[in-house]
């Protein structure tokens, strides 16, 4: 099989096929000795070994060694080496905690639920871990290769419902703690970029003309230059930090990376993984963009890779936008990546002993940096620190002495500046929010590289600084419908006259003492004019037409026709009460539309007009139904 690649199959052109005689390793080998042992082959190229036959249990090898090959195999759900050692951990841990139980299952049938709750609920692990572990096992015995074989009443327990334990929430940074973040991220990466920049200049005066060349920095530079190695000079305590510092002038090194990775972070808005496995190879569109292939774990089989195009913009905005840092981030480890030859961008210099590789690239083997890249302490240490925000003003304990107009003599407790504590996954989040902040909160459009459904759930929802962010535009937006809701009811008014409301009369001679005439009085008192809310004085002129009113019941609170008297209330109440469950099942936008201005007008130009106490006295009462169903036909109600 020697074609490959895009064009190597076609109309006429099948694809390459293997030899005759080829056959498909065995998902379960034998190793030294017998042993069972399976080979993992992940998807982003990385490979581990893992001897089942190390395990306790020979009896459980057999089943053990399949299980794990079916979950890591090229079939498996598990499709990186991280994922693989999580679980050829949990496949330990099962068979170390039969081995000490009592008695102990020494082949699969004699496994019993006693065992399987014990694992669940043993007391040497956390939680999270039981929880992991317990999860882990039953996704690799419920293969259908391995139906049956284990006893039913053990793989009942297995099938239980595992609720998952609570989780801290990790939150995002607040504007102020981003945008110092990001400056001090972009300060350091310059002075980085301006460092090696001028260990190149040197190189380069040197290939030009020697001469020019300072003899004290001539022969560093010869040899830099020509062989990528730092000379070890002569020994002493401070040794290893004399060879950072010369290396630095052409080179990238471990203590580089945090503020080159923070910006990273923050300019290309991705996760830490696929920071880390940044390839080298890219496509340049007009010198506008870059175009390159990213690594996004953890979405599925043949969803891993995703074609990216970054801005570039300005050189002098190169630290500003995601195309430019990724290029001046091939430009400072292009020496190293030469020596090393890795197709990765992240490649390095690590003070090591003679002998041995120090330009690698940290990420190619693993993703764990073992705790090089120390983020936090970067943010601490440098002689600018980024500070967190000042927590809430804590209060100290009241004094003996109480002044006397009554004031509190509480103080704010005095604390010092914090360091900001920095994380991927607070940038990330941080990053996330911010990106949806300025779509104006649209989910879909706000969703980068996660679903709608992963943005809410893992960054948004966690996020303090997006919920306070939230409930602002939540009010505003209220407001603001409420606001057009009683603009509405204002301009009908205008046009058709106000409602008379008349609180403290319910007899034909009150309502007539309140401005009524005589007829009228007796008729509104006797309800001969009542319609669904409240009264209508005179429906046969209405007062805009002239003609008999045809307009629906809501109509009645913008209309000069409209009397309102206290027997009224019970009705009026009801129909907010309606209002309100008709809001919980219709859209914010559909009810304002449909009911803001009745719901308006009853709330801020009718009920004002009584007092509270009489309010809340016809509230403690039964009231009546809302009687909807007389302004809306069924068939259109939500």
């Amino acid at each position: 099989m020697t074609r490959r690649g895009r064009g190597s199959t076609g109309p006429g052109r099948p694809s390459s096929l293997p030899p005759n005689d080829y056959e498909a390793p065995a998902p379960v080998r034998k190793g030294v000795g017998g042993s069972l042992v399976v080979d993992f082959h992940g998807d982003d190229g990385r490979r581990a070994t893992y001897e089942v036959g190390e395990l306790p249990l020979p009896g459980w090898h057999a089943l053990l060694a399949e299980a794990l090959a079916l979950r890591i195999g090229p079939s498996g759900g598990i499709r990186t080496l991280a994922g693989a050692r999580g679980s050829w951990r949990a496949l330990g841990s099962w068979a170390r905690f039969l081995e000490r139980t009592f008695p102990s299952p020494d082949v699969p049938e004699e496994l019993t639920r006693a065992h399987v709750d014990a694992f669940h609920t043993r007391a040497d692990a956390s939680p999270r871990t039981r929880y992991s572990d317990m999860l882990e096992m039953r996704l690799q015995f419920e293969d259908s290769h391995l139906e049956g074989r284990l006893p039913a009443e053990a793989w009942d327990a297995f099938n239980r419902r595992l609720p998952r334990p609570r989780s801290v929430a990790i939150g995002g940074y607040s504007s102020g703690e981003l945008d110092r973040l990001t400056a001090a991220a972009r300060a350091d990466t310059s002075r980085i970029v301006r460092r090696i920049r001028a260990g190149e200049q040197l190189v380069r005066q040197l290939a030009e003309d020697a001469g020019q060349v300072e003899p004290q920095r001539r022969e560093l530079a010869q040899t830099l230059a020509a062989t990528g190695e730092v000379p070890l000079l002569e020994f002493g305590l401070d040794l290893r930090q004399r060879r950072a510092e010369l290396a630095s002038h052409l080179f990238l090194t471990w203590r580089d990376m945090a503020p080159l990775m923070a910006l990273l972070a923050l300019a290309t808005e991705r996760n830490a993984e696929t920071l880390k496995e940044l390839p080298a190879k890219h496509r340049t569109l007009e010198d506008r963009a870059v175009e390159l292939v990213v690594v996004k774990r953890r979405r599925g089989a043949k969803k891993w890779f995703e074609t990216v195009t970054w801005e570039i913009g300005p050189k002098e905005r190169e630290l500003h936008t995601p195309g430019g840092l990724y290029l001046l981030l091939l430009e400072l480890t292009a020496r190293s990546r030469e020596i090393c030859g890795s197709s990765l961008a992240f490649c390095i210099w690590r003070n090591g002993i003679k002998n041995r590789n120090e330009h690698f690239a940290p990420f190619e083997t693993a993703l764990n940096d073992g705790g090089q890249i120390a983020m936090s302490q970067w943010a601490a240490t440098r002689s600018k620190p980024v500070l967190a925000d000042p927590p809430p003003a804590a209060k100290t304990k009241k004094n003996h002495a109480e002044k006397p107009n009554g004031e509190s003599d509480e103080e704010p407790a005095r604390t010092g500046p914090t360091p900001l504590k920095v994380t991927f996954n607070k940038i990330k989040t941080s990053v996330e929010a911010r990106r949806t902040k300025q779509l104006g909160g649209h989910l879909p459009s706000s969703a980068k590289s996660n679903t709608a459904q992963t943005l809410f759930t893992n960054y948004l929802e966690p996020d303090e600084t997006t919920r306070e962010w939230a409930e602002e535009v939540i009010t505003e937006a209220l407001a603001d419908a409420e606001q057009a809701a009683w603009d509405a009811h204002a301009t009908a008014v205008g046009r058709r006259g106000e409602p008379t409301v008349i609180p403290d009369a319910e007899s034909p001679e009150q309502l007539e003492d309140a401005g009524l005439p005589a007829q009228t009085a007796r008729d509104l008192a006797d309800g001969a004019l009542d319609t669904a809310w409240t009264a209508c004085e005179d429906y046969e002129h209405h007062p805009e037409t002239g003609a008999p009113c045809g307009d629906s019941f809501l109509a009645c609170f913008h209309c000069g026709n409209c009397l309102v008297t206290r027997t009224h209330l019970p009705k009026l109440l009801g129909l907010l009460n309606g209002l309100g469950t008709l809001r919980e099942r219709m859209s914010e936008d559909a009810w304002w539309k449909r009911y803001g201005p009745a719901w308006a007008a009853v709330r801020h130009d009718i009920l004002s007009k009584f007092t509270p106490a009489e309010v809340d006295k016809v509230r403690q009462q039964p009231l009546p139904d809302a009687l909807l169903d007389l302004v809306e036909a069924p068939w259109e109600q939500p």
